[in-house]
């Protein structure tokens, strides 16, 4: 039981870039029932990795980062953890004029990405 220590990696390299930071929650915790790492700030985990079937079709996942900078770093952290570039940073306009993202395919081959909305 328990999440992909592949998956773990990757996600324990780029989420601070974020400023998130991993809870791992054991099967004993839950009574055997689940067991996984859960990204988030603040102690509050919103994105979790786990156990299962992998996901069918497609699958994007957007992470909100406070600077354009941390856009940057969530980039170039998750491109050297293994993950396969999917557009670099940069302003998507076509989005909003404030639009600053990266994406990338994960280890998994999920299409994540890093967004920040503040202007420079």
């Amino acid at each position: 039981m328990g999440h992909s220590p592949k998956a773990k990696a990757f996600y324990d390299a780029v989420m601070p870039t974020i400023g998130a930071s991993c809870v791992t929650v054991t099967a004993a915790e839950t009574g055997g029932t689940y067991e996984g790492a859960g990204y988030g700030v603040g102690g509050k985990p919103s994105f979790w990795i786990g156990i299962g079937a992998r996901t069918k079709g497609s699958l994007h996942i957007a992470f909100v980062a406070e600077s354009r900078a941390a856009v940057d770093a969530f980039y170039a952290a998750a491109i050297a953890a293994g993950g396969t570039d999917n557009g670099p940073p940069g302003i998507r306009a076509h989005y909003h004029p404030n639009y600053y993202g990266a994406f990338v395919f994960d280890l998994d081959g999920h299409n994540i990405e890093a967004v920040c909305h503040k202007p420079e």
